[in-house]
């Protein structure tokens, strides 16, 4: 063989959610140590960049409820640190700084030399891999969300006028099924609250087909939101077919042009059982259906894994074609709550004055820690997923349960180390019995989850 990459030998580190806001070449624990040398002696290491990377004359700041996050450029070189070297800039938090935060984050990903995908000056751009040369082969990175408000997405260029900046979208729609007794009532609204004639008054002005869609004795367009007859109350959902084909489009360039293919979601969305029955969001359990079909569709385009990332906590794992899907791997670096500064919209949804400090934001919006993520410990008890392939397949996926310190000050709390004890245990234990779901076997030796393929 000629070169290395010839053997199809690769190992590749995956970490989800990443919101780092100082610095981490300073710790010395044992379990963080530890795991710094798992992202270090892999090939390619990822992480979701869910923040905006600026300076304070980068950007302004956009419309939220969430955390306006901001990462300084110089702590990148603290990515580069523990070993991470691909990333996604496709999340909810990409465009907490409008478009010119979206342009100084990848102007600062570009300076400090870490790949990466999901954000760009127009659509294509966004949509378009990122590439990393390993010795062991070059890694392509296709990422979008499925986490947006409109205004965030990417525009097309046209030979007249330029695109947008913004984020790779994966939109999607909810269909609620009702009942004959729900449906009928919800006609009836519509009707006497003059929604009805609202439509019909859009229909003739300037709106679409698509965005204005006829009602019909089957269907119903109600508050935003589609109406199904059913015999019984359910949920669906289901992407938006061309931001599947482009993505397909683009994952299939990505297979002809590197040797590793690595497709990211950042997905708030959930379904199934626990979806009716959950009244935490950590009981939230499986991802919403449209997830699974574009996962299995990405690998059938090219793709050698699909990493999942959004709901703040583990989910399942599935094996599709000898090929892993990972639906969320939760939080890797959760520092939200040490962000320098809040613009005023944060502070006054908490009716809180001109002389309020962060501190101060953050103490009302979490109830002095005891609900949002400060008041449940799952959302910081997390995994980082280590695949190896031999000879271009599939060998075995190793799950390392992380500790992101739930309990302690906010100055220390949302670094991973190894998880331990109790902690590793939940971690490990909600993987496995998430990952039946999807017919994967989990199996738990010496601390750490094990899938042999």
């Amino acid at each position: 063989m000629v070169y290395d990459a010839e053997k199809g030998n690769f190992r590749i580190a995956l970490s989800g959610d990443s919101m780092l806001t100082r610095r981490l070449s300073v710790f010395r624990e044992e379990g963080f140590q530890a795991l710094v040398k798992l992202l270090r002696e892999a090939d390619a290491a990822f992480t979701n960049l869910e923040t905006t990377v600026h300076s304070p004359d980068e950007g302004t700041p956009g419309i939220t409820q969430g955390t306006f996050m901001t990462t300084a450029p110089s702590l990148l070189d603290e990515f580069k640190w523990i070993g991470i070297n691909i990333v996604s800039s496709a999340n909810n938090h990409a465009f907490d700084y409008g478009e010119g935060g979206i342009l100084a984050t990848i102007k600062h990903l570009d300076e400090a030399g870490l790949a990466h995908a999901g954000s760009g000056r127009n659509m294509a751009e966004a949509r378009a891999p990122g590439y990393l040369d390993t010795p062991n082969g070059r890694v392509s990175l296709v990422a979008a969300t499925s986490a947006f408000r409109p205004w965030n997405k990417a525009g097309d260029q046209r030979p007249d006028l330029r695109g947008r900046p913004g984020i790779n979208s994966l939109g999607f729609r909810t269909n609620y099924a009702v009942d004959p007794t729900g449906f009928q009532e919800l006609r009836r609204m519509s009707r006497e609250l003059g929604f009805d004639l609202g439509k019909e008054r859009n229909r003739r002005h300037f709106y679409s087909a698509s965005e204005v869609p006829d009602d019909n004795e089957s269907e119903l367009e109600f508050l935003g939101s589609k109406f199904v007859l059913d015999r019984s109350f359910s949920t669906s959902t289901k992407a938006n077919r061309r931001d599947v084909e482009d993505n397909l489009r683009w994952i299939r360039e990505a297979r002809r042009q590197s040797d590793w293919v690595v497709v990211s979601l950042h997905c708030h969305e959930f379904g199934g059982k626990s979806l009716l029955k959950a009244r935490k969001r950590t009981e939230l359990e499986e991802i919403a259906d449209f997830v699974p079909t574009f996962a299995r569709e990405a690998i059938d385009a090219g793709a050698d894994l699909f990493v999942g990332h959004g709901s703040h906590v583990p989910l399942g794992i599935e094996i599709y074609k000898g090929k892993p899907i990972f639906y969320s791997l939760g939080n890797f670096i959760f520092q939200n709550e040490t962000v320098g500064f809040f613009p005023a919209d944060a502070y006054e949804r908490f009716d809180l004055d001109v002389k309020a400090t962060p501190a101060d934001f953050l103490d009302a919006r979490t109830n002095n820690d005891t609900k949002g993520h400060p008041g449940d410990p799952l959302y910081w008890e997390n995994m980082v997923a280590v695949c190896d392939f031999r000879q271009r397949k599939l060998s075995e996926v190793k799950i390392y349960p992380i500790d992101q310190g739930h309990g302690r000050p906010r100055g220390q709390r949302g670094r991973p180390v190894l998880a331990e004890g109790d902690v590793a245990r939940r971690v490990l234990e909600r993987v496995q019995r998430l990952s039946r779901i999807h017919g994967t076997e989990v199996a738990i030796k010496d601390g750490a989850g094990l899938i042999r393929v």
